[in-house]
């Protein structure tokens, strides 16, 4: 594959040559086009001995090959990082001015940038209007890290690993999930909010006991990566997890059921998309005790009372008909059958009930979905279009569920 590599002016430069050597290690053709303004970090010198190639940020070297134009054409993926504020702000305004921001207005392939700035940056108005015209057009600009950043400050806006940005970036040019659809991934949610929940909540008992659900969050954390690369803003609510959240993702933390309620309900608000795809514990111990549940000889056996857990899903199509939102939402739902009837019908009475606009149904037991890396679905919808079987890996459920979530989305309108 050919790279086009775009490197700004911020001192994350320097771990952009490892995010260049893990390229071309794996077998790409990487250009390295640096900003000016970059050449201070880390010299020309670098790039050329890494990349292989000749390495000019201006228009007039090898005019007669016309690179300005050649570079955005025949590239099959551009990367820039650290994407600085500045950058971010030239590549959104359209500007021109440089090798990198011809290239950018040239391309042809998926483009990302991964930014990286001081916190207040990243947090400004008008940086964060540039995101959002740049996600607008299809371009993925994931979200900046946390922590520490350029001497004693902290914050949102390191820039990812280079393991991150290069998983990501391959993503992007070539998804990692083979499921075969009439459209590709990329640019299928440009433009849209989506909210991801994922993982199982954890109902405290006491200190050190919770109750919990066998949830790896694996399923949640491959949609995610499947709205990022269609190109939409992704906010993903992770409970606890045995797998990292994807890069380029937002993450909130939460434990609980309620805290999952809260975070939620929060997030919905500023939504074009709500999946709920998290093992949230039906019931709460009615009680926490303090201290750790001791087990006496002397006293009987403790009894714990259970309470119900608000159900989200419900709640969250509740608000949407409040607040006429147009939003779609769409539910998980790990059945098993029973004397009373099997997974599917329990999953159309369940989508009825919900109110929610697509419910993704798999049956669950000891070896089935639960920390597997493949899954087999049935996709419900309560616009009347009859379920659609999905089987394969989970990357290819999620490619198959934002599909079928950008396919339906067209249709949402406001709900009263």
């Amino acid at each position: 594959m050919r790279i086009v590599l775009g490197v700004g002016g911020g001192i994350a430069a320097y771990k952009v040559a490892s995010l260049l050597r893990l390229f071309t290690e794996a077998g790409h053709d990487v250009t390295v086009v640096p900003t000016e303004a970059s050449t201070r970090f880390v010299g020309v010198a670098t790039w050329e001995a890494l990349s292989g190639h000749p390495v000019t940020n201006s228009v007039f070297d090898d005019v007669d090959q016309v690179r300005h134009v050649r570079l955005g054409h025949e590239a099959d993926l551009i990367v820039v990082a650290p994407a600085t504020a500045d950058l971010l702000a030239r590549a959104a305004s359209g500007q021109a001015n440089d090798l990198l921001t011809n290239t950018l207005l040239m391309a042809r392939g998926p483009v990302l940038f991964a930014p990286a700035m001081h916190t207040e940056m990243w947090q400004n108005a008008a940086t964060r209007a540039n995101v959002e015209t740049l996600r607008s057009r299809g371009i993925t600009v994931l979200e900046p890290a946390s922590g520490r950043l350029t001497g004693s400050d902290s914050g949102p806006g390191r820039l990812p690993e280079p393991e991150a940005i290069f998983e990501a970036a391959l993503a992007l040019a070539a998804p990692a999930s083979d499921y075969i659809s009439p459209e590709p991934l990329a640019g299928l949610l440009s433009g849209k909010r989506v909210t991801i929940s994922a993982g199982g909540t954890r109902e405290p008992l006491d200190p050190v006991r919770f109750l919990g659900n066998r949830s790896s969050g694996k399923q949640g954390v491959a949609l995610a990566a499947a709205a990022r690369d269609a190109g939409a803003q992704v906010t993903l609510v992770a409970a606890h997890m045995e797998v990292p959240a994807p890069a380029g993702v937002e993450v909130v933390t939460v434990e609980t059921a309620l805290d999952l309620r809260e975070a939620m309900l929060d997030a919905a608000r500023a939504s074009d998309v709500i999946v709920m795809a998290a093992a949230v514990a039906d019931f709460r111990p009615a009680a926490v005790s303090d201290t750790k549940i001791k087990k006496r000889d002397d006293a009987d056996d403790p009894v714990i009372s259970l309470v119900r857990n608000p159900d989200i899903l419900q709640e969250l199509v509740q608000e949407r008909a409040a607040s006429n939102r147009p939003q779609l939402i769409a539910g998980f739902a790990a059945e098993t059958g029973d004397e009373h009837g099997d997974v599917l019908a329990y999953a159309r009475a369940k989508l009825e009930r919900k109110g929610c606009d697509l419910l993704v149904v798999n049956q669950v037991g000891r070896d089935k979905v639960f920390g597997q890396d493949s899954n087999s679905v049935v996709i419900l919808s309560a616009a009347g279009a009859g379920p659609e079987s999905v089987s394969g890996s989970k990357d290819e459920v999620s490619a198959a569920v934002i599909h079928r979530i950008g396919s339906e989305l067209g249709r949402v309108v406001p709900h009263i």
